[in-house]
């Protein structure tokens, strides 16, 4: 008895559909991708064959640029917002709610408080001339804008990115001031080199 052969039916899929939803998709990434904000200075980190990454959220940065000068910022505009309240009830200055809202868009600064009002006027904060936040032992500055950014937010994690040609002695001075504070525990922000061959 001779086989029945059963005609093959091609199978078509209609794409139409996914085609939507892969644009929809697309679409819904680049509305709510977050963009890292322009960093007032350009710092060249040293390298390293460490390859701890840092979390994406409750970061506190404390820059050094090559010509040693000291920028710091958190992440959170919610955090900056009441670090600002802090600070401003400590030195007595009064910043308007636009004032407070500009301060919460400022990724990172290196202005003493006193020039703060000056930065948040200025619309290209990147032209504004910047020229550290004090950290020396007559002023220093950079110990309320931590303990204040740290009451703003408990779970800060501290980084410290050095210039590859910033100078040691405000490296140490930094790192003086988080002692200060009994923070002991703080990441170095490096470039990843590739780790040496064993032999």
């Amino acid at each position: 008895m001779a086989k029945v052969k059963i005609p093959r039916k091609s199978i078509s899929l209609d794409m139409t559909a996914m085609c939507d939803m892969a644009f929809l998709l697309l679409t819904f990434f680049i509305l709510t991708a977050k963009f890292k904000p322009d960093d007032p200075v350009v710092v060249d980190t040293p390298a390293s064959i460490s390859d701890t990454k840092l979390p994406d959220k409750d970061i506190m940065t404390i820059s050094i640029d090559k010509k040693s000068r000291v920028f710091f910022g958190i992440d959170g505009q919610f955090d900056r917002e009441k670090m600002l309240e802090f600070v401003a009830g400590k030195y007595k200055v009064g910043f308007t709610t636009d004032e407070i809202k500009q301060f919460s868009l400022v990724s990172s600064f290196g202005v003493p408080i006193g020039n703060l009002r000056e930065l948040l006027a200025t619309k290209d904060k990147t032209k504004f001339p910047q020229q550290g936040i004090p950290c020396d032992s007559l002023q220093n500055e950079l110990t309320d804008w931590i303990a204040y950014a740290r009451y703003a937010n408990p779970k800060l994690r501290i980084t410290i990115k050095g210039d590859v040609d910033a100078s040691y002695d405000v490296v140490a001075k930094v790192i003086g001031t988080l002692q200060e504070q009994n923070i002991n525990k703080f990441n170095l922000i490096t470039d990843l080199k590739l780790k040496p061959k064993v032999l």
